[in-house]
């Protein structure tokens, strides 16, 4: 049995995180500040005597004995992280510092949960994780995708200087149960709209294109990743089948039985109008793709927001 940390444990794709780990016979130890995460998350958690779950804020140092962190602590939608962008990028820099610190001092293996927001808005399609990313360093993003692009530096210096045994992860686009209902990411707006029979907003002509990759998936990666021996990344764990906005916005529609209509917004700045995973690497270094088809993880993620929406 392995001691575990995950930061933003109580998160959505913590939660998810933490359910698994528990599931090898782990123990967890869950740390989350609630900003964006949930006690509801891993209230079904807390009677497993494996499982604690700790009201903290990665911007402060914490201490515990323990055999691998997964460092997942961030707002990761736009609506939460440019609510406070100081403090988002204090959360990035400052808790990968902490817990950096924290891996050096007790020899723990770590794992950093990156975004395919380091890419910017790409020139390069789809994305590699050799491509250096095209970030606008002053835009209303920047305080997300630079503080996350400053935590990587993080990892890989704490790694050459000090041996700090390290994991980077990108990850593109994941949707699934536990999302915030208004957490303003596509798939969630789109299935809350839909369930209120509302109309449904797509941003630009909606041509723009995500990959969608089921929580599930993204699980099974970041396992993966930290079982792998002798390669560090950065790694793209996404799903590289591609669907422009407005083909999720048709099947949303479908599968709702919504009598929504859909409505045209200008795009926000910086809105990155291409986003694919290229997932050569993942496959290569960790035998890892994901298995879950949109529709059948819509599927799932609707289910879960009826119960949640009335």
């Amino acid at each position: 049995m392995k001691t575990i940390l995950v930061t933003g444990g109580a998160g959505f794709i913590g939660s998810h995180l933490c359910e698994r780990l528990l599931n090898e016979g782990n123990s967890v130890i869950a740390l989350d500040n609630f900003f964006s995460g949930s006690k509801e998350n891993v209230v079904h958690l807390l009677q497993n005597p494996y499982f604690e779950l700790v009201r903290h804020d990665v911007t402060m140092p914490f201490f515990a004995e323990v055999d691998e962190i997964y460092n997942l602590a961030c707002p990761a939608s736009p609506i939460h992280y440019q609510y406070n962008p100081i403090k988002t990028i204090k959360t990035s820099v400052m808790g990968a510092i902490n817990m950096l610190g924290l891996a050096k001092r007790v020899k723990a293996k770590i794992l950093q949960a990156s975004t395919s927001e380091v890419y910017g808005d790409p020139d390069v399609h789809p994305q590699v994780e050799s491509y250096w990313g095209n970030v606008n360093p002053i835009g209303i993003r920047s305080c997300y995708d630079e503080g996350k692009r400053c935590a990587e530096s993080l990892f890989v210096n704490y790694n050459h200087q000090n041996n700090v045994d390290i994991k980077v992860i990108r990850i593109f686009n994941t949707y699934g149960p536990r999302m915030l209902p208004n957490d303003g990411r596509v798939v969630s707006n789109f299935i809350v709209q839909a369930l209120q029979n509302q109309n449904i907003t797509v941003y630009g002509d909606g041509s723009q294109t995500r990959s969608f990759q089921f929580v599930d998936d993204l699980v099974d990666g970041m396992l993966q990743m930290m079982k792998t021996e002798n390669f560090t990344g950065p790694v793209n764990i996404g799903n590289p089948r591609e669907f422009t906005i407005l083909e999720l916005a048709e099947m949303v529609i479908k599968m709702t039985g919504s009598k929504s209509k859909i409505v045209f917004e200008p795009l926000p700045q910086d809105d990155p109008t291409q986003r694919q995973p290229e997932i050569t690497l993942a496959k290569e270094k960790l035998d890892w793709e994901p298995k879950v088809p949109l529709e059948e993880g819509l599927k799932k993620t609707i289910a879960y927001f009826k119960t949640i929406i009335n």
